[in-house]
């Protein structure tokens, strides 16, 4: 055989016996290179034989066939025996375009790969012979031009490759530069690419070093008063501890009163809040209108907290929140009446309940005792084994306390207003609030601090800022009036969603399916008769029966116009005719 040419074709190379390598794969690797010179320097002595490249295939464990393929490669181009078995840069690579497209498919690779086709077939169709107004007889038909994919995107936005990789290029194109969040995040979304995100651990610090607030839906409903409501629970955890240092249960869309309320039950220390509290050193929470609010932030910056609003869709950077709100969804919200695993829906669930609902205070009831076994009995996975509660008394850091009589006055508003007690108390938007303590202080003047959204009892305070007493609502309704009104209110909002959704049904307009390109059909044709009779009911659409042309007559016409006596009658008589000598001369 000649040693300085492949082996011929048909015939089977003979292969040492298969001895396990010695070396690990990036050793072998970088092997390649001296030993690829080493053969081309016994062909060039015209020494190479089959011999010397089945030795070298089995030290290097690949096949003879790949070490003859090496050899021809260096032979066309000595540059390739730097680097043997390197892949080269003429494989087919996702381009950005290409990643557009993925993003219009919501990552259909087929779909592209489809597109890629038609728009190379559209580039090699021939374009349309010019039309010859003078010839008498008719050319060749052209064919037709190829049609492209459906719902696809337009065709300047599809790159055209020469050539178009076939199907399996470009699958396995697409698994080897898409990683599995893009690839993800193109077909589900941004919040599938997040789940395969990886993301740093924060170090533990030590307990009121950060805390984290955030608000949780519970996936039922309870009685509240008479209504089926979905609660809302605000909470506060500390990061260090995983205590959670303060609860705020609503029975509707939680408000800056919520936060503040939780955040009240999170500092004090005292029955039943302790022995977690006291104040925090940062506050991490979401971008939420409610915690963003000027009270909120009034009140933490009182407190000397640090507060940093996280960016927009970011749960990962609250990391001890979100998994206290996944933790009370499945140990403790599942296992309670009426729990839906789907999201509450927009719209009035009128599904029949499995189970009779829970009442707002027993809901709370639970969620309290759940809260307090949490800190007391569990034990989180960042604790090595303890408890919160044992993890916050084997902290030696110590606690900054307000005390509870001087809480109220960092999580309430005050209006800036100065009022007079009067006869009727004191006057606090258009309501009358008083207390025993105003007798014999009328005239005094004083200002209002009040929980958002809870104007049932205000506080009363001095010019100072010294509190005074608590007022309560003069001529407060009872329970019966209330519910009466609430029932009134009710039934209103019910006639007028009907009322609007039968509007909304005569506005709706049908169309008759179709099977192909075709006008639009209308399915709701009325006749003539029909239409005045409905047009004669809203009279006030008609704009013209609206006007008052008598109001202010018009001019009188030109004299050398030819009008009816009728309407020279309905014109304002002419004034009198200027006087020249009033004119103004240059």
């Amino acid at each position: 055989m000649n040693a300085h040419h492949a082996p011929p074709p048909g015939t089977t190379p003979q292969h040492a016996p298969s001895v396990a390598p010695a070396l690990d794969g990036a050793s072998l690797t970088a092997l390649r290179a001296p030993a690829v010179r080493h053969l081309l320097q016994l062909r060039a002595r015209g020494k190479l034989s089959r011999t010397h490249v089945a030795t070298t295939a089995q030290c290097l464990d690949v096949s003879d066939r790949t070490v003859w393929r090496w050899l021809a490669d260096a032979s066309a181009d000595p540059a390739t025996a730097v680097s043997p078995g390197a892949r080269r840069a003429t494989r087919f690579e996702i381009t950005p375009e290409l990643r557009v497209l993925l993003a219009y498919w919501h990552g259909n690779a087929s779909a592209v790969h489809r597109e890629l086709l038609a728009r190379a077939r559209q580039a090699l169709t021939p374009p349309p012979p010019p039309a010859d107004t003078d010839s008498s007889t008719p050319g060749p038909a052209a064919p037709p031009p190829r049609a492209a994919v459906p719902g696809g995107a337009p065709p300047t936005a599809v790159p055209l490759l020469d050539p178009v990789p076939s199907l399996a290029t470009f699958l396995r194109a697409v698994r080897r530069d898409l990683t599995a969040g893009e690839r993800a995040g193109y077909r589900h979304g941004p919040e599938a690419a997040r789940s395969l995100d990886v993301f740093a651990t924060r170090l533990r610090a030590w307990r009121n070093e950060v805390w984290e607030a955030d608000h949780v839906q519970a996936p039922l409903r309870v009685d509240a008063d008479g209504s089926l409501l979905h609660p809302y629970v605000t909470w506060f955890i500390d990061c260090a501890t995983k205590a959670v240092t303060g609860v705020a249960v609503t029975p509707h869309t939680p408000t800056r009163a919520s936060v503040l309320a939780a955040l009240r039950s999170a500092i004090v220390r005292t029955d039943p809040y302790g022995p977690f509290g006291g104040l925090p050193e940062h506050v991490r929470f979401d971008r939420g209108r409610d915690v963003l609010s000027r009270t909120v932030s009034t009140a933490l910056t009182a407190l000397d907290a640090d507060i940093t609003v996280l960016p927009p869709y970011s749960p990962h950077l609250k990391g001890s929140i979100e998994n206290l709100n996944h933790c009370a969804t499945a140990m403790l919200f599942a296992a309670l009446p009426g729990y839906t695993p789907k999201k509450p829906r927009r719209r009035p669930d009128r599904r029949p309940q499995t189970a009779p609902p829970m009442s707002f205070t027993a809901f709370t009831e639970e969620l309290l005792a759940w809260a307090q076994w949490w800190n007391t009995e569990h034990h989180p996975a960042e604790l090595h084994g303890a408890t919160p509660l044992e993890a916050w008394q084997a902290d030696p850091t110590p606690l900054n306390d307000v005390p509870a009589t001087e809480v109220w006055t960092f999580t309430l508003e005050d209006d800036g207003r100065t009022r007079t007690i009067t006869s009727h108390g004191v006057r606090f938007r258009n309501r009358d609030y008083i207390a025993d303590w105003m007798t014999g202080q009328a005239g005094r003047k004083v200002t209002v601090r009040f929980m958002p959204h809870h104007t049932h009892e205000i506080e009363i305070c001095d010019l100072a800022g010294r509190r005074l007493c608590t007022a309560h609502l003069a001529d407060q309704a009872t329970d019966e009036q209330r519910a009466a009104l609430r029932h009134a209110r009710t039934r209103r909002a019910r006639r007028l969603r009907a009322e609007a959704e039968a509007a909304e049904q005569l506005r709706h307009t049908r169309f008759a399916p179709a099977t192909e390109a075709t006008q639009a059909r209308r399915l709701d044709t009325v006749t003539a008769t029909e239409a005045a009779r409905e047009l004669a009911q809203h009279p006030e659409a008609d704009l013209t029966a609206l006007a008052l042309p008598d109001l202010i007559p018009p001019a009188p016409p030109p004299a050398d116009w030819a009008i009816s006596d009728a309407l020279k009658a309905r014109t304002r008589p002419a004034g009198p005719a200027p006087d020249s000598a009033c004119k103004d001369t240059p």
